[in-house]
């Protein structure tokens, strides 16, 4: 196995356990309760996601080594605001905003792949610029707007003594 096929496969791997994790997380929001271990989790494989990602070969500026610095550039103030100061007053939005964008953009990288890497998907959209990815793309961000906009609402864990 190259360097680059197992880098590869822990990516993806460490991908896909930050999804995992960012659904619950999500569910938290939505409900109103903490779930730090899942929370802690999601940060954690979020964080080597998004590094892991900077070390594949490329030549020259990508959409993926874009979305990587505005990873990075969103994760710092979310992680502050979670384990630095708690969620609490305008710490409490910017985690819930943080916390959805990098888990809104692992899973438009999922999507992105998924397309690129699954014969039947790849099928309806071979280039990637087929409508049909564009349509799955907005489904994607209207549900993490209306999660984020019920999240807001409803996780207020100060209030919960939490």
């Amino acid at each position: 196995m190259s360097a680059v096929t197992g880098l590869t496969l822990f990516h993806v791997i460490v991908s896909l356990i930050a999804i995992v994790a960012g659904i619950a997380l999500a569910h938290g929001l939505l409900t109103g309760k903490r779930h730090d271990r899942w929370t802690f989790l999601f940060m954690l494989t979020t964080a080597v996601t998004v590094l892991t990602g900077f070390l594949f070969p490329y030549n020259g500026f990508t959409p993926g080594i874009g979305v990587g610095i505005l990873c990075v550039l969103i994760f710092v103030p979310t992680a502050l605001a979670r384990y630095r100061f708690g969620m609490s007053g305008v710490w409490r939005p910017f985690f819930i905003a943080g916390a959805l964008a990098l888990f809104y953009f692992n899973c438009l990288v999922f999507v992105v792949q998924s397309f690129q890497k699954i014969p039947t998907l790849n099928a309806l959209a071979p280039t990637g610029g087929e409508p049909i990815v564009a349509v799955v793309q907005s489904i994607v961000l209207i549900a993490f707007i209306v999660i984020g906009s019920f999240s807001i609402r409803r996780f207020r864990p100060t209030a919960l003594g939490l």
